[in-house]
């Protein structure tokens, strides 16, 4: 399926990204590596999500003379999805350093494939001009959606989300319920399969990123 039939879809092409994806999908690559090119496509998308973020000029002083130059005219507030969107906060952080982190918790009922909301640490009004939702993972969609509704309901005025792999049918939720919220991903894949899991996917991202994958309970 071809992300040209979703217009909020925003699917990188970037050699890097697409290079980087296939290794972080590969199931050889241990949660060491896993973790690391989690930071590093985070780094590649947040630089291609922010592309038109407001500028404003200011006046300094380089160590030979006075100088013109641009710095960013917005607030910025991330806000990972609990608990596989912790390992994209820090390397965002890395890019927007002054960025504020708020954080939102949801788990998947595993019968219903429902979004359970079990945190919420946002403040009681939205001080930032753009809001990035970080989330590896939009499968069903259910999720991305349930967070994006909270952000605007927050007073956010302006939302990007921020992933690395969607399925169609998750990309398709977030176009029917918030069209004007843009899915910035590394990849599109196939389908959801009977399970509600991306194909062919890499895995459970939280898993793969913290080492819980054989565990149990």
């Amino acid at each position: 399926m071809s992300e040209r039939q979703f217009p909020n879809a925003r699917v990188s092409a970037h050699p890097l990204v697409r290079h980087k994806v296939r290794l972080l999908a590969d199931e050889r690559t241990d949660s060491k590596l896993f973790r690391e090119l989690v930071a590093e496509l985070t780094a590649l998308l947040i630089y291609e999500a922010t592309a038109d973020l407001p500028l404003r000029q200011v006046t300094f002083r380089t160590p030979l003379e006075e100088a013109v130059g641009s710095e960013i005219d917005a607030r910025i507030g991330l806000v990972p999805i609990l608990r596989a969107g912790l390992g994209m906060v820090d390397e965002a952080l890395n890019v927007i350093p002054n960025a504020q982190v708020w954080h939102l918790g949801f788990y998947r009922d595993e019968t219903t494939h429902r979004p359970i909301s079990y945190y919420n640490r946002l403040p009681p009004t939205c001080p930032d001009d753009l809001v990035i939702l970080l989330d590896p993972m939009l499968a069903t969609g259910g999720s991305a959606v349930a967070a994006t509704t909270t952000l605007k309901e927050w007073g956010a005025r302006r939302i990007s989300y921020l992933g690395l792999i969607a399925a169609p049918e998750g990309m398709q939720r977030m176009l029917d319920v918030h069209p004007d919220v843009p899915v910035h991903v590394a990849l599109l894949d196939r389908q959801l399969d009977q399970n509600k899991f991306i194909r062919p996917g890499l895995g459970d991202a939280g898993d793969r990123m913290f080492g819980t994958l054989d565990l149990e309970g």
